[in-house]
């Protein structure tokens, strides 16, 4: 992006297009970017994303906009391999070091900032977890129920694709066709709780071996991957907010699910840059 007579252009990956940047809000600017999932030490190809927004961040700044800046935790509900079934990725480490989930999340934790630190790169004005925004993430799903976009199966509540993609776009930053991705997948076989199998977790019903769940008007379980993402940015940004970022990795299905989840909840697209 480049600045030039006090205009900022910024390629959006929405549109595809260089873009001349136009806050919401006068001389503020809401920058969200999805941080770690903590249960293994950051590499160099982790940090690159966030030196990335860290110049992204100052740039803005430096131009004298009021920036506030939020980069979340993700210390549940990431399941391995990026899937609706499994383990989640810090219950796996917890149980492989036979240790609680929240010393692994803490150790994981402390090591990204120290890497960080060793980059100069500046801490967010709002560093948020997910475990301490489960309430926020419950109310997002009531909402998203409430609305016709969600449906609950033997304490599960998955979003229902279809059924969003009928008056919304589904695929849209991805340039992905959602019946090209039903063609694509997996026949369910009657054996799946979903309705399609593009529909993906809000909300998990956990089995008595979980460590990490909380309690729900579904029953007892964990939050989706992708939900909780939307529920920190929201809180701290508004239902819209002005840019988004995170690594390319996450543009599908993580980035895809929270722009569906955000006008699912409020009717509204939730960012204006990608």
């Amino acid at each position: 992006m480049n600045a030039a007579k006090d205009e900022l252009f910024i390629y959006n990956s929405l549109t595809g297009q260089k873009e001349k940047f136009v806050p919401i809000h006068k001389n503020f600017v809401g920058l969200y970017v999805c941080g770690p999932t903590v249960y293994s030490y950051v590499h160099l190809g982790n940090c690159r994303t966030f030196i990335s927004f860290d110049l992204v961040y100052r740039y803005l700044l430096h131009l004298g906009y009021k920036v506030r800046y939020v980069r979340n935790i993700t210390d549940v509900g990431h399941i391995v391999d990026d899937v609706d079934e499994g383990e989640d990725k810090i219950a796996k480490k917890a149980r492989l070091e036979e240790v609680e989930p929240m010393e692994i999340v803490q150790q994981y934790t402390l090591d990204f900032h120290d890497v960080l630190q060793k980059f100069n790169n500046l801490p967010p004005n709002i560093e948020p977890t997910a475990t301490a925004h489960i309430i926020e993430q419950i109310e997002m799903i009531k909402q998203i129920i409430s609305n016709g976009y969600a449906y609950e199966v033997n304490g599960s509540v998955y979003f229902d694709v279809w059924k969003f993609s009928e008056k919304h776009p589904y695929g849209e930053l991805s340039g992905r066709k959602i019946e090209d991705l039903i063609s694509g997948s997996r026949d369910l076989d009657g054996q799946d709780e979903k309705r399609n199998p593009l529909d993906f977790a809000l909300w998990k019903n956990a089995s008595s071996e979980h460590i990490m769940k909380w309690p729900s008007p579904w029953g007892i379980g964990f939050p989706g991957w992708h939900l909780e993402c939307s529920a920190m940015s929201t809180k701290y940004l508004g239902d819209q907010f002005d840019i988004h970022g995170g690594g390319m990795d996450l543009k599908f299905p993580h980035h895809e699910c929270e722009i569906a989840q955000g006008c699912a909840s409020t009717g509204k697209p939730p960012v204006n840059y990608w």
